[in-house]
C-alpha cells in the first residue's frame, strides 16, 4: 500500500498506518461494544504490520465532562480518582486481556494533552475563528451534546427524550464561546465530494452529507456551568468543551506541538474506527477544526454498527452490557476476537447470543479449523514419524489448493487491509479451510496408507504435505485475528524453527507455495479449540 504523508526517497521516514479508537469515556467498565472496536483495530493494525509495514495504533480514554464529574460524585470520589481507578482496573487490565497491541494509550488529563488542547484553541480564538456568545437549548448529558430538535424522541408524557440515551434531556443556557463551524459547510462538502471514501459506511456518509447540506451552526466550545475539563486559556472561568478536548487527543497523542517529527511521520489518522453515535463529531466537527488550523484531513472515518442484545442497543445504561470476560471465560480470547468479526458485518448493526457464538463455535473452530490441525498432524506423526514428508507429484486436486490458497490470501488481503471487511475477510480464509478439509475427504489419506508401495507413499506424502502448507498460510493469515491459536498452530508445524517467527512471515505473500520446508518436525499440540462444555445458563 503506498504511504501517505510525508516520504523522502529511499524509503526513510515513510509514515505510519495510524488507526484510532474512539477514546472511550470512563463512566463506568468496558462492555462488549467498546471491545467491539477495539478487537477491530487491533486486527487491522496488526495485518497492515504483518504487511511490513510501519504502524502506530492508539486508543485511550475521555476522562473530562459533566457525565464524568457526576459519576465521580455519585460514587463520593474526585472526578481524578474516579478515572484513575477505572483505567488502572478495567480499561487497561481489557485490553491486555485481549491481546490489544496498541501503541499508545491517551488519557485527557494527561499534560501532554491538557497543555496541547490549550494551544490548539488558542490558536483558532487567535486566527478569529472563535467568539463569545450564548446559547440555550437542551443538552443531553451522556452525549455530551446540546441536541437538535430532530435528535429528539418523545416519551409517552411528552417529555422530551435523547434519541441515543433514551433520558430526559436537560435545558441549558449559558454564556460560552463558539467555533465559528457553519463557515466550513461548503469546504465539508467539497471534501466529501472529493473523497468518497472519508466516510463509511455508504450509509453514514449519507447522512453526514445530507446533514451539513441543511446547513450547520457555530458550534459551542465552551462550558461554564461546572469545572472538570481543560481551562479555556483565556478565561478560565469557561472550560473547553469536552468533545473539542476529546477530538483533539488524535493530534496530541503523536506529538502535536511537542515531537514534530512523530507529528509528521503519523498525522493524520488513516482511519478513525468509531461508534456510529459520534459520527457527526468525526466527520463534520474534527475536520473543520482541522482545516480551520490548515492541519491535514484524516483519510477515513469508518463507523461501526451497534451491538444489539434484546433488540438493545448494547451499553450500561440500558442495562445491556456484557463484560467481555463472561464469553472469553467459556469461549477463550481468540475466539473471542475472531466471532463478534466474523458473525457482524462492519459498519452495521448485529446481534449478539450465546446461542449464536456456540453454533459458530463449534461448527467453524472446533470441527472446520481445528479438527484439521489436529488431524494433519496426527497422520504426519503417525505414517512419517512426525517428520513432514515432500511432495512428489502434485496433480489437479493439489493445483486446485494451489489457486484456492492464492484467492484466499488476495481476498482477505483486501477486504481487511484495504476495506476494513473483516467479516468477508475472514469468510474468505475459512472457505480456504473447507476447501483443504473437502480435499482430506476425498483424498482419503488413512486409504492411501494401506498401499505401501512407492507409488503409494509418495502419493501420501503429497496429500499430507498439501494440507500441512495448506495450514502453513492459514496460521499467517489467522495472526492478526487470533494469535495465541495461531502461534500454537505455526509451532505444531515446525515453522517456528525452519520458517522464523509467525509475526515476521508477510501476510500478502503467504499464498506463495511451497514455504514449509519438508523435513519440518510436526507435532500434536493441544486442541486448538476444545468442545464447549454444556451451554452457559
Amino acid at each position: 500500500m503506498a504511504a501517505t504523508g510525508s516520504e523522502k526517497s529511499g524509503g526513510e521516514d515513510v509514515k505510519s498506518f495510524y488507526v484510532t479508537t474512539p477514546i472511550y469515556y470512563v463512566n463506568d467498565a468496558p462492555h462488549l461494544g467498546h471491545a467491539y472496536t477495539t478487537v477491530a483495530g487491533d486486527v487491522l493494525t496488526r495485518w497492515h504490520r504483518q504487511r511490513g509495514e510501519k504502524v502506530w495504533y492508539l486508543t485511550g480514554t475521555d476522562e473530562h465532562g459533566q457525565k464524568i464529574m457526576r459519576t465521580a460524585e455519585a460514587n463520593d470520589v474526585t472526578p481524578q480518582a474516579w478515572c484513575d481507578k477505572l483505567v488502572e482496573e478495567a480499561w487497561k487490565p481489557l485490553w491486555e486481556h485481549l491481546n490489544i497491541a496498541n501503541d499508545d494509550f491517551i488519557r485527557t488529563t494527561q499534560k501532554r494533552h491538557t497543555d496541547r488542547v490549550q494551544e490548539f484553541v488558542q490558536d483558532l480564538y487567535d486566527k478569529d475563528e472563535i467568539y463569545k456568545g450564548g446559547y440555550e437549548g437542551p443538552y443531553c448529558v451522556g452525549c455530551e451534546e446540546y441536541k437538535l430538535p430532530g435528535d429528539l424522541i418523545e416519551a409517552e408524557d411528552g417529555t422530551k427524550l435523547c434519541a441515543v440515551h433514551k433520558k430526559p434531556v436537560e435545558i441549558l443556557k449559558e454564556e460560552n464561546y463558539f467555533f465559528k463551524l457553519s463557515e466550513y459547510g461548503p469546504k465539508l462538502l467539497e471534501f466529501y465530494e472529493a473523497n468518497p471514501g472519508f466516510i463509511q459506511p455508504e450509509s453514514a456518509r449519507n447522512e453526514v452529507v445530507n446533514f451539513v447540506k441543511q446547513g450547520l451552526e457555530d458550534l459551542s466550545i465552551s462550558r461554564s456551568t461546572f469545572d472538570w475539563g481543560v481551562p479555556v486559556p483565556w478565561d478560565e472561568k469557561h472550560v473547553i468543551y469536552v468533545w473539542i478536548d476529546a477530538l483533539l487527543n488524535y493530534a496530541t497523542a503523536v506529538g502535536y506541538n511537542e515531537n514534530p517529527a512523530k507529528f509528521d511521520e503519523t498525522f493524520p489518522a488513516n482511519v478513525h474506527l468509531i461508534g456510529k453515535d459520534i459520527l457527526r463529531f468525526h466527520a463534520v466537527i474534527w475536520p473543520a477544526m482541522l482545516m480551520a488550523q490548515g492541519l491535514p484531513v484524516p483519510g477515513r472515518v469508518a463507523a461501526n454498527g451497534w451491538l444489539m442484545v434484546g433488540g438493545e442497543k448494547m451499553s450500561k445504561s440500558n442495562l445491556t452490557g456484557i463484560k467481555p470476560q463472561d464469553l472469553t471465560s467459556h469461549f477463550g480470547v481468540d475466539a473471542y476476537r475472531w466471532y463478534f468479526l466474523r458473525a457482524i458485518a462492519f459498519g452495521q448493526d448485529g446481534s449478539f447470543s450465546w446461542e449464536d457464538f456456540s453454533a459458530r463455535y463449534t461448527s467453524e473452530l472446533a470441527n472446520d479449523y481445528g479438527n484439521l490441525a489436529s488431524r494433519v498432524a496426527a497422520m504426519v506423526g503417525k505414517y512419517f514419524d512426525g517428520a513432514l514428508p515432500a511432495s512428489t507429484a502434485d496433480g489437479d486436486a493439489e493445483k486446485a489448493i494451489h489457486e484456492g490458497l492464492a484467492k484466499a490470501v488476495a481476498t482477505a488481503d483486501a477486504k481487511i487491509g484495504e476495506e476494513l471487511d473483516f467479516q468477508g475477510g475472514i469468510l474468505a480464509i475459512f472457505d480456504f479451510v473447507k476447501q483443504v478439509n473437502g480435499y482430506i475427504t476425498e483424498q482419503e489419506p488413512w486409504k492411501v496408507a494401506k498401499d505401501e508401495s512407492e507409488e503409494g507413499r509418495a502419493r501420501l506424502a503429497t496429500i499430507l504435505y498439501t494440507a500441512a502448507e495448506s495450514l502453513r498460510a492459514v496460521a499467517v493469515l489467522l495472526n492478526p485475528i487470533m494469535p495465541e491459536t495461531s502461534q500454537a498452530l505455526w509451532e505444531s508445524l515446525g515453522a517456528e524453527v525452519s520458517l522464523g517467527a509467525l509475526a515476521t512471515q508477510p501476510v500478502q505473500s503467504s499464498g506463495t507455495w511451497g514455504q514449509l520446508p519438508a523435513g519440518s518436525t510436526v507435532t500434536k499440540g493441544a486442541v486448538l479449540f476444545p468442545r464447549l462444555e454444556e451451554k452457559k445458563d
